[in-house]
């Protein structure tokens, strides 16, 4: 895989155009195009902020902030990696002819997600706008978490996409795993709710430190400390890495099995 990876900026032109076509795939014959990856997260937010702000009383200060961040960014998780995981198994047709090299299916699918998650940023602005938090120099370090998750994101995305060539009840067993990790992931609710118990479990989730690190910036208005840019840079780099390391060892029999 270094050598596929040595050879990536080699097919910087297919790489563009997975991305531009997946990008109209995703929006073909949808008439609000890519306005709908600004509405989505809006009327998501509204509605869960009605039942959980309301309903259950979650004592969250800005409510909606808080739940939109930890939306969008889990979106971007979801839906790169699941796409991601589709990415091998949907090019086996080019990968037979040509010689291709193979991470660059994932990790297309994860700029595709990006590109999209960019649009949905602009919703978070929006609920920052309406509810009175202000636009502050401390924004201009969103491009550091937006960093970790693109690169934890396409860890995740090597991984799910080498195993799910050799067991294909990963399409089934990763939608499980990914509305398990929903509720492990503290997108709606704070993690003072959760029994000490049962606490550990949220700890173990690498997206916690990294919604965490958005909401510090975007909700506190703070600049997050050392340490815990340290942290995220660790998990973010080690999921890549093991990423890299599974890919690599699962590669070189993928055509027997697409």
């Amino acid at each position: 895989m270094n050598s596929d990876i040595s050879q990536l900026h080699k097919y910087i032109p297919l790489l563009r155009e997975l991305v531009v076509r997946d990008l109209k795939i995703k929006y073909r014959r949808s008439f609000l195009g890519y306005l709908w990856s600004l509405m989505n997260p809006l009327l998501m937010m509204w509605i869960l902020t009605i039942v959980f702000s309301y309903v259950f009383r979650f004592d969250i200060p800005n409510y909606p902030l808080y739940l939109i961040i930890g939306q969008v960014v889990f979106s971007f998780v979801s839906e790169s990696t699941t796409a991601a995981m589709y990415s091998i198994i949907g090019n086996a047709a080019l990968l037979k002819k040509v010689y291709v090299p193979k991470p660059i299916f994932p990790l297309a699918q994860v700029m595709s997600s990006f590109v999209t998650m960019l649009f949905s940023m602009v919703a978070i602005f929006i609920v920052m706008i309406v509810t009175g938090v202000a636009l502050t120099p401390t924004l201009f370090l969103l491009p550091v978490p937006l960093f970790f998750l693109f690169i934890f994101s396409l860890g995740v995305s090597l991984i799910v996409s080498a195993v799910a060539v050799y067991l294909r009840d990963m399409f089934h067993l990763y939608g499980v795993f990914t509305t398990a990790w929903t509720y492990l992931t503290p997108i709606f609710y704070p993690i003072s709710i959760v029994p000490d118990d049962f606490r550990w479990m949220l700890f173990w989730n690498p997206l916690l430190y990294i919604v965490s690190y958005f909401r510090e910036i975007i909700l506190n208005n703070m600049v997050p400390t050392f340490d815990d840019t340290i942290l995220c840079l660790e998990l973010s780099v080690g999921t890549l890495i093991l990423g890299m390391l599974i890919f690599r060892k699962l590669q070189n029999k993928f055509l027997l099995y697409v």
